[in-house]
């Protein structure tokens, strides 16, 4: 059956068996949990971890980071669907720069959705909305109106047959993922409602903590005939984006996909009904929930220090102005143009009135030198008149951020 076929397939009925959201229970590690107390420390920690390397960052190198960290969550949520596009690629793509060869180009446009829809979350188009059930589609919606028409297909396993995508559209099929059956499609409305329900209520340490549960109850659901994980990941980032004010200068998705299989086991023990009387009193495990919980939770943890690690002052002032040295050397910058780096690094931006000043050089040498800077796009600024804020290009990230992701291979 070809390409063509599959959209002339008949309208599947929605068909619902009845199932009561009971089977989705429980939607949180309860405060009577044995597991609760060691979670809420996490969440704690991760609170605490993720204001105090907020406040350490200037206003400037805040935004400057946030926006490599989109390209950063979209290259790795990319990853664990098994899609290779390394945010050298994903950069030129945003500058519509695209590879002739069709297959790669389709992996670009596909991360330049995901950047798109991550921009929209984080300018608060999301905001209150995370967990609802009409916010949800709109982020499917979103991010597939903007795939190429290869990659609005979804295959089913046992049948190989290839049905289209409808961009916002719940699934109208049944679907087996691995060893679970997610519910019928016509139970999706009930099941969303209380998915809802649940999640857009709570505390600010329960919020913390649903961030994980909703994350799998999400992909248990399995709402959407493709797309679910990228839907669930987004809907994690901005869950924890509210609830700890993130800034977007951090991502789990680094974690989660440098643990893939740790990642996608837990998320396939969390399917499993409940074990025994010690393991909670809903019809899925509460255990393998609090374990998954830990483990995202330890992710988030430990991606926070990573990405304090690499914005340590002296650390990164060290990495960048040796860069600088080296392209002046190489005639690639001219001269002092560290010197400009180095004070919009500390400061947050620079007005362009202070530059000359600040080189000790006349006004036109202190124009050609921000000129070669904004050439590079090591600079960035909304105006000509506009102060000049630091940028972190994809490019430079293996000399600038070592370790935020693989080095790219020509």
């Amino acid at each position: 059956m070809n390409d063509a076929d599959t959209d002339k397939l008949p309208d599947i009925p929605a068909a619902d068996r009845g199932e009561t959201t009971g089977l989705m229970e429980p939607l949180l590690v309860g405060e009577s949990s044995r597991h609760r107390t060691a979670l809420t420390d996490l969440a704690v920690e991760l609170a605490a971890s993720a204001a105090g390397f907020r406040r350490s960052l200037p206003a400037g190198l805040s935004g400057a980071l946030a926006g490599l960290v989109r390209a950063m969550n979209c290259y790795y949520s990319n990853l664990i669907e098994g899609h290779d596009t390394h945010p050298v690629d994903i950069e030129r793509a945003l500058k519509n720069d695209y590879s002739a060869d069709r297959q790669k180009r389709n992996l670009q446009l596909e991360a330049r959705a995901h950047i798109t829809v991550q921009e929209w979350i984080d300018s608060g188009g999301l905001d209150g909305r995370m967990t609802a059930a009409e916010g949800l589609q709109e982020v499917h919606r979103r991010f597939s109106a903007l795939l190429p028409d290869d990659l609005l297909r979804a295959e089913d396993p046992e049948t190989g047959q290839r049905i289209r995508v409808i961009p916002g559209a719940w699934r109208r099929n049944d679907v087996k993922v691995g060893r679970h059956i997610p519910v019928s499609p016509g139970a999706l409305p009930r099941f969303l409602a209380r998915f809802e329900a649940v999640y857009s209520r709570l505390g600010k340490t329960d919020a913390i903590l649903a961030a994980a549960a909703a994350h799998h109850r999400l992909l248990w659901i399995h709402p959407f005939l493709d797309g679910n994980g990228r839907v669930a990941r987004l809907m994690s980032d901005a869950m924890l984006r509210e609830a700890l004010d993130t800034g977007g200068i951090w991502s789990v998705a680094r974690g989660l996909a440098r643990n893939e299989s740790a990642y996608k086991t837990h998320l396939t023990a969390c399917d499993q009904t409940r074990r025994n009387d010690l393991d909670g009193r809903g019809h899925l495990s509460e255990e393998a929930l609090a374990a998954f919980t830990r483990f995202f939770l330890t992710a988030c943890i430990d991606q926070v220090d990573f990405m304090e690690g690499l914005v340590q002052p002296a650390r990164l002032r060290s990495r960048i102005l040796l860069w600088a040295e080296e392209e002046s050397r190489a005639d690639a910058l001219p001269p002092k143009a560290g010197a400009i780096l180095e004070a919009v690094l500390y400061r947050g931006e620079l007005p362009r009135g202070e530059v000359a000043g600040l080189l000790g050089t006349g006004e036109r040498q202190a124009r050609r030198v921000t000129a070669a800077l904004l050439d590079r796009e090591v600079l960035v600024s909304e105006s000509t008149r506009a102060p000049l804020r630091l940028a972190f290009p994809a490019r430079l990230a293996t000399r600038w951020m070592p370790g935020l992701f693989p080095e790219k291979n020509e």
